[in-house]
């Protein structure tokens, strides 16, 4: 199929991380290749330079539909929504869509594992991967993780494996499902740009959606939105709170359990959170799909470390804890955050705003943080939601900057406590992504110990 690209017409939308990714392999197969990004030359003056001399036509500040006419393929990038006007006249002029996901699955050789959810993708994808190498068995580990797949197809064959993260961007036009289907959870996420929670749920779904009686699914049995799914092959299960066919908690909670087999104690978990412990248990749950044996499993949770901007301890100075959770992009993983610690706690919040319900995230601020350092464009919908629950509550300063947030997180804390960044909000704000938030707040937090 790589031959087929040698003369293809492509249209790239967006020039993002993947855009990059996707362009540089489609030149280098021998398509020819325009680029369309609403954002100005200089703004992608980065991303150019990555393409390094690539022959690729650029049509950078705006979109003309005359592009699409020309093209044999248009490619989306997962940001680019189904009614951006270019997908709107590829579909009226019956012109083929695809993108860098639905390509490298259509031409990669290995099975692929998909791992999706609204919480808790990127650790399992990340302790997936780790049992694959415990195993022995050839692993690539990418996806929306940020590690791009498609320039290592060529040292791919069918013993390998691939463990890839999938965003609900990334799902939503995939005409093709992974061999493994891994759901975290479906909890309100992105509500941004899917226009109701019945959107959000059904392109996450679209992992199952063209799966085959002989693939895998597995799924959350203590999630209501992942219940609903119906699955066409085998199905196995992970829970918290119940015995499941698939992996849960036995010995009263002190036990991982796979199938009525124990795996680890719990105790031997080093993630913080009950939270990790469901990202395990799911993580053992499709192992167990695709036949990695139990002293795999295990040795790959006891040495894992998490990932970077997940719960990460980034420095301890003067009694103080400083974590990095820039990866908690919506309320709900800020509440799990903020779960994980027993300790009083300092919050760094803050971001852009995904239209997510913020109640039950102010109650356990009001509830655990003794102070909170407000940060970014959704600031006044979080104080006024810590408001309504508690008006007294006045433990509250605003920052107008990262290195600003720091210092003011640094006058209040006191030997023993923790100083969290946990936004809740995503980073587009103030920065690229979120790791270039959590990048700043470890800046900040060194500047303090120089």
């Amino acid at each position: 199929m790589l031959n087929g690209l040698r003369g293809q017409r492509a249209l790239v939308i967006g020039l993002a991380r993947e855009g990059v990714d996707l362009t540089r392999f489609l030149t280098g197969h021998g398509a020819r290749v325009t680029v369309t990004d609403t954002r100005s030359s200089d703004d992608l003056a980065e991303s150019v330079a990555r393409l390094d001399g690539a022959e690729v036509s650029y049509h950078l500040g705006g979109h003309q539909l005359t592009d699409v006419e020309q093209a044999d393929v248009v490619y989306a990038s997962p940001g680019v929504p189904p009614e951006n006007p270019l997908l709107v006249r590829a579909r009226q002029r019956g012109i083929r869509q695809s993108s860098l996901v639905e390509l490298f699955f259509q031409l990669c050789p290995a099975p692929i594992l998909g791992i999706t959810g609204s919480a808790g993708k990127s650790t399992t994808t990340s302790l997936l991967g780790e049992m694959f190498v415990a195993a022995g068995r050839q692993v690539f580990v990418g996806g929306n993780i940020g590690r791009p797949l498609l320039g290592k197809l060529e040292a791919m064959t069918e013993r390998s494996w691939v463990v890839m993260e999938l965003s609900s961007f990334q799902l939503e036009p995939l005409q093709i499902s992974p061999h493994i289907a891994l759901i975290t959870n479906v909890t309100p996420n992105h509500l941004d740009r899917h226009p109701t929670m019945e959107a959000y749920w059904a392109a996450k779904g679209q992992i199952l959606a063209h799966q085959s009686a002989h693939d895998w699914a597995v799924l959350n049995a203590d999630d209501e939105w992942s219940r609903r799914y119906a699955p066409p092959g085998n199905v196995l299960q992970f829970s918290l709170e119940r015995v499941v066919d698939g992996a849960y908690l036995g010995d009263h909670e002190r036990c991982v359990m796979l199938q009525s087999e124990p795996v680890i104690e719990t105790s031997e978990i080093p993630l913080r959170g009950r939270h990790n412990v469901a990202n395990v248990l799911a993580a053992v749950a499709a192992a167990r799909a695709a036949g990695i044996p139990k002293a795999a499993m295990q040795a790959a949770i006891r040495g894992f470390n998490g990932v970077a901007h997940r719960l990460q301890t980034v420095a301890e100075r003067n009694g103080v804890t400083w974590v990095d959770d820039s990866i908690a992009t919506a309320p709900e993983r800020s509440i799990a955050a903020l779960r994980a610690y027993h300790e009083p706690l300092v919050l760094i919040a803050g971001g852009r705003d995904k239209h997510l319900p913020m109640e039950e995230w102010a109650a356990l601020i009001v509830e655990r943080v003794r102070h909170v350092v407000l940060l970014g464009e959704m600031s006044d919908l979080v104080a006024e939601a810590i408001t309504r629950v508690k008006p007294t509550y006045h433990t509250m300063t605003r920052a107008h900057s990262m290195d600003e947030a720091v210092r003011q997180a640094e006058r209040v804390a006191t030997a023993g406590d923790v100083v969290l960044l946990s936004p809740g909000g995503t980073s587009y704000d103030m920065y690229h992504d979120f790791e270039e938030r959590g990048r700043a707040f470890q800046s900040a937090v060194e500047a303090l110990e120089s």
